[in-house]
């Protein structure tokens, strides 16, 4: 009993030594807002207003008023970075890094923040030579990250892969997946220049940082296929099918080509039809179609994509129905075959789509590197019809 009793003495005591704390908190608030700009406190309400160029404009005030603000010139300059005023922010972050005054952890933060303005402006070489300065620093992974991103976009392959494999992270599955397709465009930059044994290099490469490139299999079928190896070519695209079967659609006409090189057709035909039925997809459809219709005629092709129709309905699918009906149809009907042909055509060029797994970014063609946020090997190669009114 006597404890608790002490407890309830105690609680005015308590009570009071908070109060006296909350007193000093909001005097020290008090005092330290008296110290800040009457600018600063006019961008704030702009930004409550909406009104956000005034706001800049009345922090940018705020900054000459007070030079010691620091965090506020670094989001300014973050801000006109965003806002695609890249030379405003250089200039911002340029004037921190010329302070003598800096801390050497805030001027490595300056620094860091102008190479990103240089990267967003598109002077790739000073944003190079920036990163390069904050290599070995307390921003060194940083640096690292943009460095490959820089040389991604020069095409600097060799360079990237030995960034690459300087990041904390370079043996995970990811990174595999990114350094293998790096080893692959230098692959097809040999390949175009008939270099092939710096391409068959580069594939060995490719292959030994990720069994499951689908990209060096394919290049590596295109390079046999240069030297007239069809057999080795063939073998060489079907391990798609083992390594990810969704690509099978960027092969098969390469398949049946060889395979008409050979002498071969039926067998080729055969084997496009079985990757049709197991792997459907418009992309097959289209190759294997075409394939059908130089082999068998209208009737076969047609025949085909009547089966195709009845296991999965699509407007590409009609399309190819109808484009074999108008062959065989009579001269009579012909023309409203090819009217309501070319109706479904015109439409479906717009509705069929490569779309991005990672960022949802659509295109009619299909990217090894998405365009919108730079992932390798997001974009299946397997268009799908989504009803979108963007032409």
């Amino acid at each position: 009993m006597e404890f608790e009793l002490w407890w309830l003495l105690a609680i005015p005591v308590f009570f009071s030594l908070g109060w006296i704390a909350a007193r000093i908190d909001i005097r020290h608030v008090v005092r330290e807002s008296r110290t800040l700009p009457r600018s600063y406190f006019q961008g704030l309400n702009y930004l409550l207003l909406e009104q956000q160029d005034r706001a800049v404009e009345s922090f940018i005030e705020a900054t000459r008023e007070d030079p010691q603000a620091l965090d506020l010139q670094f989001a300014l300059g973050a801000l006109f970075r965003r806002r695609g005023e890249s030379d405003r922010a250089i200039r911002m972050h340029q004037s921190l890094i010329e302070r003598d005054d800096l801390k050497p952890e805030r001027r490595l933060d300056a620094l860091s923040e102008l190479g990103q303005d240089y990267l967003k402006a598109g002077l790739l070489d000073r944003a190079e030579e920036v990163f390069q300065k904050l290599l070995d620093t307390a921003r060194h992974e940083d640096a690292l990250k943009y460095l490959l991103e820089i040389y991604q976009q020069e095409k600097e392959w060799k360079k990237a892969i030995a960034i690459a494999d300087r990041l904390p992270d370079h043996a995970s599955v990811l990174w595999q997946k990114q350094v293998a397709n790096f080893y692959c465009e230098i692959a097809a930059s040999a390949l175009t220049h008939s270099r092939p044994a710096d391409a068959r290099a580069a594939l060995d490469a490719a292959l030994n940082e990720n069994r499951k490139c689908v990209r060096a299999s394919i290049l590596l079928g295109d390079l046999y296929a240069q030297e007239q190896k069809y057999p080795a070519a063939i073998e060489a695209w079907k391990r798609v099918e083992q390594q990810n079967p969704i690509y099978l659609a960027l092969v098969a006409g390469r398949l049946m080509e060889a395979h008409q090189k050979l002498g071969r057709d039926a067998e080729g035909l055969q084997l496009l039809r079985g990757y049709l039925e197991g792997n459907p997809s418009l992309d097959l459809l289209d190759a294997v179609f075409a394939a059908e219709l130089a082999d068998g005629g209208a009737p076969a092709a047609l025949a085909l994509v009547r089966e195709e129709l009845q296991r999965n309905a699509t407007l590409l699918g009609l399309g190819k129905l109808l484009e074999a009906q108008t062959m065989l149809a009579p001269p009579d009907v012909r023309a409203d075959l090819e009217l309501t042909k070319g109706i479904i055509h015109n439409h479906t060029r717009r509705v069929a789509r490569y779309r991005c797994d990672a960022c949802g970014f659509k295109a009619r063609q299909f990217y090894w590197r998405c365009p919108g946020c730079g992932g390798w090997e997001t974009y299946p190669p397997k268009r799908t019809e989504e009803f979108d009114l963007t032409p």
